[in-house]
């Protein structure tokens, strides 16, 4: 007799088990085989569930606080501010109250919603047959479903403070991008519409670090200049330099078609600002025989001869002259700052 002719109680009981175990695996209506649900501490505890909405609440209110902190770095910081932070060592401290108190704020909006979900929302597993890929009316009503009972489950309804609490930090954290609106002006002190340049100020040869005089301008060189003070090590270098940059030309006086910039230079030597208007990039190069001077970053093209006038590319405005002379040293010297704000600018001129 086989194997498959013995009558199933006369089968070792290791064999008979194994028959059944073939059985119930077959069976497409079987038990999945999810663990028996074991309820959280705060699921039987009120006291324990208001202990994590608390923590949660706090949490969000420490983002809340973050967020604040960050907009009030902007006020608080200068820009040029330079701290010793251990273990970093020296940092910008705007730049670092910036970044520690904008991740503080993302940071514990994600933890408090981890720990609302794990702590407070229900977790128990639902299994669940696979469905079409097309969805049938019967579907969409029963996703509208799940999601009203996930609503329910999450208790947003019933836990106040964490709801409360949430809105409130999603509300603050956009707030901290309105603060970087003001780089995109000056500030109240007008800080971009005045450079270092003043009246009695030198123009200092930014190569030989010497006081320019007349003779050492020769007709179709491009030289650079700043104002006499400013040193190189200095900690504002950068930003100063970006509004006070200067290109010292000479032109034949004959050649000069503007009248306010033949009045405004020496003797055809004429001192214009180095900052392009379109976004701001350092202007370096000159075609002596049109006296054209050319933006490398976007193409933009001034004429240096007729009031630095745009004559192609994307600039919105002609670049600004500085008025200069000579001092009784016999060396070039501003008579004035720039009527004009220097660079880029939102503004239009009038």
């Amino acid at each position: 007799m086989s194997s498959q002719e013995i009558p199933e109680e006369n089968l070792p009981a290791e064999q008979g088990t194994a028959h059944t175990a073939v059985g119930v695996a077959d069976d497409p209506f079987a038990d999945p085989g999810l663990p028996a649900h074991k309820p959280r501490i705060q699921d039987i505890d009120e006291r324990a569930a208001k202990r994590s909405e608390r923590t949660v609440a706090l949490l969000f209110v420490l983002s809340m606080v973050a967020t604040v902190g960050f907009i009030a770095s902007y006020v608080i910081f200068p820009v040029d501010k330079i701290v010793y932070i251990w273990p970093f060592g020296h940092v910008s401290a705007l730049n670092f109250s910036l970044g520690l108190t904008l991740g503080v704020a993302l940071f514990t909006i994600g933890a408090g919603a981890v720990h609302w979900a794990r702590t407070l929302m229900s977790d128990v597993e639902v299994a669940d047959d696979r469905h079409a890929i097309a969805a049938e009316p019967e579907v969409k009503a029963k996703v509208l479903a799940d999601f009203a009972a996930g609503a329910e489950e999450s208790a947003l309804g019933r836990r106040k403070l964490i709801r409360n609490t949430m809105f409130g930090a999603l509300a603050l954290v956009p707030l901290s991008g309105v603060v970087l609106l003001r780089d995109l002006g000056p500030l109240p002190e007008k800080k971009l519409r005045n450079t270092l340049w003043a009246k009695g100020k030198q123009l200092i040869n930014m190569n030989t670090m010497e006081p320019l005089r007349p003779e050492d301008v020769a007709v179709g060189s491009l030289t650079f200049a700043m104002p006499e003070g400013l040193e190189e090590d200095a900690h504002d270098f950068q930003t100063q330099i970006a509004k006070a940059a200067l290109m010292i030309i000479r032109i034949q006086p004959e050649n000069i078609k503007d009248k306010r910039e033949r009045e405004w230079a020496h003797e055809g030597i004429v001192a214009f600002s180095k900052i392009c208007t379109h976004v701001g990039c350092p202007i370096s190069l000159y075609e002596q025989q049109t006296h054209h001077v050319l933006c490398p970053c976007h193409q933009s093209t001034f004429d240096l001869s007729d009031g630095a006038r745009v004559i192609f590319g994307p600039a919105g405005h002609a670049l600004p002259q500085l008025r200069i002379g000579v001092n009784a040293e016999g060396n070039l010297e501003a008579l004035g700052d720039f009527e004009e704000p220097v660079g880029p600018a939102f503004w239009e001129r009038g």
